[in-house]
């Protein structure tokens, strides 16, 4: 897997949203690597979820890193706010603006991690432009906007293509393309996550094409030992 870390981000869209501040906690304790946190307008996708004042109280829970992904339309205007409410890396939809350079590039001048997530239909083609422009590519292994759904496995060509294209192009982590012979050479590959019907069969599958970053909710929250779950998805792939 040329030395990929493979890393667990639990959705804390599938716990309990009367105990949030608890679901971080467990779910830090459990040892994930990060937390995925969904923002949900209601118009981008048919759902609402939670908004700032949410994201600022799990981030008082937990020092995992969160990762938050905003599923909404003109997503430039919620950078301040999730900046703000402790996001340290923050993922939009490039189907939700025609400004997608400029949203990136304003994300990372906020000194967090900028994210770039792409539907199931849309193009492999189209990610290629923004690999060196961002920190982490979200390939989307359902239709947004409600847990609980059916992993697409035609995904899993986009996530080939774009792991080869990154090997290619030589882009490392960050988006970093290194000169020859300079440090950056040694950077882990770029990252790439998936999100949506990851369980211990599909996080395998989505390892051995290219991802490294797994998100997961129900199967995981559902899951008897959250801990082993967690430990269940890392290790798909031996």
């Amino acid at each position: 897997m040329n030395n990929r870390q493979i890393k667990v981000s639990p959705s804390i869209l599938s716990g309990d949203f009367g105990c949030l501040a608890d679901e971080a906690k467990r779910i830090e304790d459990a040892g994930a690597d990060m937390l995925h946190v969904d923002i949900m307008d209601g118009n981008f996708v048919p759902n609402l979820t939670m908004g700032p004042k949410a994201l600022a109280a799990i981030n008082r829970a937990t020092n995992l890193f969160l990762d938050v992904h905003i599923m909404v339309y003109h997503p430039f205007d919620y950078v301040e706010k999730m900046v703000e409410a402790g996001a340290d890396m923050l993922t939009f939809h490039f189907e939700a603006t025609e400004d997608v350079e400029d949203t990136l590039s304003f994300i990372r001048r906020c000194n967090i991690k900028a994210g770039l997530a792409f539907n199931p239909e849309t193009s492999k083609e189209m990610v290629i432009k923004y690999l060196d422009k961002c920190d982490m590519v979200l390939l989307m292994t359902v239709h947004p906007g409600f847990g609980g759904q059916a992993f697409i496995p035609d995904v899993l060509d986009k996530v080939r293509f774009v792991r080869d294209t990154c090997e290619k192009l030589n882009i490392r982590q960050g988006g970093v393309v290194p000169k020859k012979g300079s440090p950056e050479e040694n950077l882990p590959p770029f990252d790439i996550e998936v999100d949506g019907g990851i369980n211990g069969e599909t996080a395998g599958q989505c390892i051995e094409a290219g991802a490294n970053i797994l998100v997961s909710g129900s199967y995981l929250l559902n899951y008897p030992s959250l801990k082993e779950g967690i430990n269940t998805l890392r290790n798909a792939v031996k």
